[in-house]
């Protein structure tokens, strides 16, 4: 009986948590403009989407980009940093390391409408134009203990003899960083990256707070909006579509690569 509860716990928390993607996808496929009203199959939505050929395209496309773009770059400079300061938390001992783990915590369990305000204030505070640079670096802000916490465990994990063996064997520091350290903690580099991505593409809170007064929308500000004039854009079904299908295609993609890398 407990085996079954157990599966059945498992069996509704995964339709909890899929059924509304699987619902979002079928009725992508209908012009419907009011979602879960079927008004024959058609592929109008997609088309539109590709095309341009929609109301607000012009806005919508423009969120999407700016979207991305902000997701890249926060993404790239979170791992860059996160990377390093998760070496140099390795490197610590006692108290110092506990307490510099403790304050990377802080970030990930700090609400986002706190985390929102307290930039908002800094900003003005330092009299930073608000923009495409506060958005980027507010993402940066709580991107990079996600790859902090991805690039430990394999610091633990590596060996901690190779690097001084590469020094003993004439490397410099910066080439024993890039050609030792690198390549060893690569793939918890990867994790971190795809996590501080995809907060940054799920951000709201933050984005809306930092964002200023210049019309920058970013996809989740863009769905806001659109949302308190009275209802969503019908193109937004196929787009969330697509965003979610890529994204499993990454990670089925990813768990392959590493599961052959274990075998091997």
């Amino acid at each position: 009986m407990k085996k079954v509860l157990a599966k059945a716990y498992i069996y509704v928390l995964l339709i909890l948590l899929y059924a509304p993607l699987v619902f979002i996808a079928i009725f992508s496929f209908t012009e419907s403009r009011v979602l879960g009203n079927w008004t024959g199959f058609s592929t109008k939505l997609y088309a539109n989407l590709f095309s341009g050929n929609m109301q607000g395209s012009g806005s919508l496309l423009s969120a999407v980009e700016n979207t991305l773009l902000i997701a890249l770059v926060s993404a790239t400079v979170s791992m860059l940093l996160g990377t390093i300061a998760a070496i140099g938390i390795h490197n610590l001992s006692g108290r110092k390391k506990q307490a510099v783990s403790f304050l990377n915590n802080i970030p990930m369990i700090n609400p986002d409408v706190i985390t929102g305000v307290s930039l908002f204030l800094l900003f003005v505070f330092l009299h930073v134009s608000q923009g495409y640079t506060t958005v980027i670096l507010a993402h940066v802000s709580f991107g990079t203990p996600y790859v902090v916490l991805s690039v430990l465990p394999r610091l633990r994990q590596m060996n901690p003899n190779i690097y001084e063996a590469a020094l003993d064997l004439g490397a410099t520091p910066s080439q024993a960083l890039w050609k030792v350290l690198v390549p060893e903690l690569r793939p918890g580099m990867i994790s971190g990256f795809i996590l501080a991505f995809t907060m940054s593409l799920d951000d709201f809170a933050v984005t809306f707070f930092t964002r200023g007064t210049i019309g920058l929308d970013t996809l989740s500000t863009y769905i806001y909006t659109d949302a308190r004039k009275g209802g969503l854009t019908p193109e937004l079904r196929p787009l969330m579509t697509l965003i979610f299908l890529i994204i499993l295609i990454l990670l089925v993609v990813i768990n392959l690569r590493q599961a052959k890398a274990k075998k091997v």
